[in-house]
């Protein structure tokens, strides 16, 4: 497949889609709570699947360390988290949710939902599992 420009290529595509849907997301989770970012939302709900380290969550939303930890100190500072050190290894820190957090939590299962329905619409169960396998075969191409 041959492309003229950047911008007609399959992976300028895919990012031009993670934004369209990060817009998305962030213009209808700001109806329901004004003052949470998208990153924000997903750390929230990370912590409540049981990842527990600021590194695992960074890994996962894809951000570095040092922008994992202001996310923390901006969570904490609105009472959705508590950040904790470990009894066991004094280096190691703890996060849980408060009950703001959790509260937060309930209110935004719903609206992802929503986003999700939106953004899949039309899409049939096996586009999805197509797009799902060549996207994998991407990232690993990239990775090795």
């Amino acid at each position: 497949m041959n492309f003229n420009t950047p911008t007609t290529t399959v992976l300028y595509s895919i990012e031009e889609t993670i934004k369209a849907y990060r817009k998305l997301s962030q213009q209808n989770i700001l109806q329901v709570v004004p003052d949470i970012t998208v990153d924000q939302a997903l750390v929230l709900l990370l912590l409540e699947s049981n990842y527990k380290t600021q590194t695992e969550i960074a890994n996962l939303i894809f951000k570095d360390y040092a922008s994992m930890t202001r996310i923390v100190k901006l969570m904490i500072k609105k009472d959705y988290l508590i950040k904790t050190i470990d009894n066991q290894d004094k280096r190691k820190a703890k996060l849980e949710i408060t009950k703001k957090g959790k509260i937060i939590i309930k209110k935004l299962k719903p609206i992802i939902q929503i986003n999700r329905e939106t953004a899949l619409n039309a899409i049939s169960d096996e586009e999805l599992e197509q797009l799902y396998e060549t996207l994998k075969k991407i990232t690993k191409n990239c990775n090795s």
